[in-house]
């Protein structure tokens, strides 16, 4: 087992480090310059085309999910537990600085899922149930031609294996261990743990299979409604948090911007080199928006929309929301508990932080229980939406190898998989699951690049000819 561990260390260590980094900022780059920046230039359609027109009544066929269902499905699984706990980490490891780089990383990234979506979309299929799949191992395959299909069996490989681990029985950890933080906040000699964990992996399993054995029309309701709620509510206890604490912000903008650069001259020293700084923020961006990793586009294949240009606009949109609103207000949340006092004796640069920073740091403004309740309702709500979402990016993965006869006993498998990772502790087998996660990037990136002149064509077609039939 040492062995495995060791050589899974070796991997994940290129897989998570400045290599993989490098190449999936590298993609975004050339997408963007190809694409003559299309995430800026039409950053005002995109929103107006996208969350502008969330209200717009529209209907999907069969085997299909409204644009909207698409991009809530979508960001079901982007917006998790990194979003949180992510974020934490890379500003007490990296300092206030690497925010600065999760916003680049996020505007170079906006281009790179743009094009994941669009090609999703024009070289999806109909499978024999009669619904739209699509994804990396469809463009491959109908993009780069059949001869490319093994590529897309190697995605399929790491992504049918990753939804276990770290879209499942991780996600379901960490939501276990959010409950009972709270349980103990109200009753620290609580000694039930072991149970609650049982009960809570058997409801959620229930849910679960709920929703995913109920097709992809279902996911898609259940996303819409649950997407908005949570971010909401996570929105909202955050801004309070940071105007009850705005006498800070131009101490915090300063240190994020000087930090990006200058570590040393923010943090003391304590992160080390600005190579550091720019690793932790590109790598909390990068696994946060998951941009380049080929997951997000399953659930955009889904969509009513015909257009493969107008579903990509919502890549742009998903990848905004998620890590440059979302990202930001947890970064800037902890940061104005910190500055404020309120994380004496909890927070060191340097150190690497957790959600009890998140807690204590909202607890500023709602008390150390109101805290640690929102934290955990949070956490629950993302890491649920995480499952359901990677679900279904698995079953997609695994249909692509054996057909549609192997979905239901896939989906039964992860469900089952759910109970495990709510009471028991396979830290191997997740950390497996994490680096199969990183892997899935390799064969997406790949056609990316191979078909970046697909979306050039299409973007370029559509804002000269196709666009003025939607205004």
């Amino acid at each position: 087992m040492e062995l495995i561990a060791s050589i899974n260390g070796a991997i994940n260590g290129v897989v998570w480090g400045p290599p993989m980094l490098i190449l999936l900022v590298g993609a975004g780059i050339l997408l963007t310059i190809r694409t003559t920046g299309v995430q800026f230039r039409k950053f005002g359609y995109a929103l107006k085309n996208t969350i502008g027109k969330i209200f717009k009544k529209t209907d999907a066929g069969e085997g299909e999910v409204t644009p909207f269902q698409a991009v809530t499905t979508a960001l079901a699984a982007t917006v998790g537990t990194g979003n949180i706990a992510g974020i934490t980490a890379a500003v007490t490891l990296g300092g206030p600085g690497s925010i600065f780089w999760l916003w680049v990383t996020a505007l170079i990234g906006m281009c790179t899922k743009y094009s994941e979506v669009l090609l999703a979309v024009k070289f999806r299929e109909r499978n024999e149930l009669g619904d739209w799949v699509g994804g990396p191992m469809y463009y491959i395959k109908n993009g780069l031609g059949k001869n490319w299909k093994w590529l897309g069996a190697i995605f399929c490989i790491f992504g049918a294996l990753a939804a276990f681990g770290i879209g499942n029985a991780v996600q379901v950890g960490n939501i276990t261990s959010s409950i009972n933080t709270v349980i103990t906040a109200f009753n620290p000699d609580f000694a039930g743990q072991s149970t609650v964990n049982l009960v809570l992996g058997i409801i959620l399993a229930i849910l679960a299979a709920i929703v995913l054995l109920g097709g992809i029309k279902r996911l898609g309701s259940v996303t819409e409604k649950l997407i908005p709620i949570m971010a909401v509510v996570y929105i909202v206890a955050c801004l309070v948090v940071c105007f009850a604490n705005i006498a800070y912000w131009p101490a915090i903008f300063r240190d994020i911007f000087a930090g990006a650069f200058s570590p040393s001259g923010v943090t003391g020293g304590a992160v080390g080199s600005m190579m550091l700084v720019i690793t932790w923020g590109v790598k909390r961006g990068v696994f946060s928006n998951e941009a380049g990793l080929g997951s997000a586009p399953m659930a955009h294949a889904a969509t009513s929309e015909k257009d493969p240009v107008r579903q990509g606009l919502y890549g742009i949109f998903e990848v905004f929301m998620d890590t440059i609103v979302i990202c930001t207000l947890s970064g800037l949340t902890v940061l104005c508990g910190f500055y404020a006092g309120g994380l004496d004796g909890m927070m060191e640069y340097g150190v690497q932080g957790n959600t009890s920073l998140n807690a204590a740091a909202l607890g500023t403004v709602f008390g150390a229980k109101g805290g640690a309740i929102i934290i955990a309702l949070c956490l629950a709500l993302f890491a649920f939406s995480t499952v359901l979402s990677w679900g279904m990016y698995g079953t997609r993965c695994c249909e692509f190898l054996l057909g549609t006869k192997a979905i239901k006993p896939y989906q039964v498998i992860f469900i089952i998989i759910i109970v495990v990772g709510a009471t028991m502790e396979l830290s191997l087998a997740w950390d497996i699951a994490d680096t199969l996660n990183g892997l899935m990037a390799i064969p997406n990136l790949i056609a990316l690049v191979g078909l970046s002149g697909v979306v050039v064509k299409e973007t370029k077609d559509y804002f000269n000819n196709r666009a003025k039939n939607y205004d």
